[in-house]
């Protein structure tokens, strides 16, 4: 699926190359993300977007609110409309809170794609072209299913952004495929990592028998390894987590981190630019939404991903 995605992005930058564009080059794309200024993962996304405008010889800004808050998302976008980009590339972070703002830049005539966060369903109510992600409770299922075949019956998930429905979905899916019921095993961390690393200590002070984690980015993973560290459970407990950084291919390697999941964000970022980019000039669009994932990073292929996380992968 990889593979063909990244050549119909090939295939479309080679043809822009060849023909002069229909309508004038320098077309300008707006990116509206839920994250917080503090969430690094998304330093992926911001060099796609870099990566494809340089290709496509256009501008793609990024916008996001800078301490994660969705009704501050919510005025960027309607701002973004009302500078009449060429279009808009926009996360779902919660459909309720969003689906005004984006409902009306579509219908002002603004080609939107949504990425990252939501469903295609989803998208497809807010008028979309399309959705360039992945499922959520899916992907949290597969990790459960790898937590259950080592042999996981009580866990934690550590959710760093519990506003977020994304990020419950995945960590609902975690616990359906394991068959039980999620409850207090999912805690809202919050996103300081001493209050992370603190919660999480404590949450396995309370609950000894918990041998499964399941962290849900960087921002809570990196001071769970910590808590792992500092309490000598490290290697000891079953731990997955979503998304990739140095410091989480350095867990895996070191077995501490069994997998990551790779939504692979470069496309999130990348697709979106070049499909709005064709659109614009050729009036052409892809009739069906794209999952850019999941895919599961463990020690057997990490060697070909590390190297590339936080830019590519």
């Amino acid at each position: 699926m990889k593979k063909t995605f990244i050549a119909m992005a090939a295939a479309a930058v080679a043809f822009t190359g060849l023909s002069t564009p229909a309508s004038a080059e320098g077309e300008r794309f707006v990116l509206v993300s839920h994250a917080p200024d503090s969430d690094s993962w998304w330093n992926t996304i911001k060099n796609a977007i870099a990566v494809a405008g340089d290709q496509m010889d256009v501008e793609v800004e990024y916008r996001n609110p800078p301490t994660g808050d969705l009704a501050d998302m919510a005025r960027i976008i309607e701002q973004a409309s009302a500078s009449n980009p060429d279009g808009i590339i926009v996360t779902i972070a919660d459909f309720d809170v969003l689906s005004g703002p984006v409902s009306n830049a579509v219908a002002k005539g603004i080609p939107v794609i949504t990425i990252n966060s939501g469903t295609e369903e989803q998208s497809k109510k807010l008028g979309a072209l399309m959705h360039v992600g992945q499922p959520e409770l899916d992907a949290g299922k597969g990790a459960g299913e790898k937590a259950k075949a080592a042999g996981v019956t009580s866990f934690l998930c550590v959710n760093h952004y519990i506003t977020n429905p994304a990020s419950v979905e995945r960590c609902q899916g975690y616990a359906d495929a394991l068959g039980v019921e999620l409850g207090g095993q999912m805690i809202d961390s919050g996103q300081d990592p001493a209050e992370i690393k603190s919660k999480v200590m404590a949450y396995l002070q309370s609950n000894p028998d918990t041998n499964g984690i399941l962290t849900l980015g960087p921002t809570s993973a990196h001071p769970t390894l910590a808590a792992l560290e500092e309490s000598g459970k490290s290697g000891t407990i079953h731990f997955g987590t979503f998304d990739l950084s140095g410091e989480i291919a350095e867990g895996i390697k070191s077995g501490v981190i069994a997998f990551a999941i790779d939504q692979q964000p470069y496309l999130q970022g990348y697709l979106p630019v070049v499909i709005l980019t064709n659109l614009a000039r050729y009036g052409v669009v892809p009739g069906n939404s794209i999952n850019s994932g999941p895919g599961f990073v463990t020690k057997d292929n990490i060697a070909l991903v590390e190297k590339y996380a936080g830019e590519y992968r």
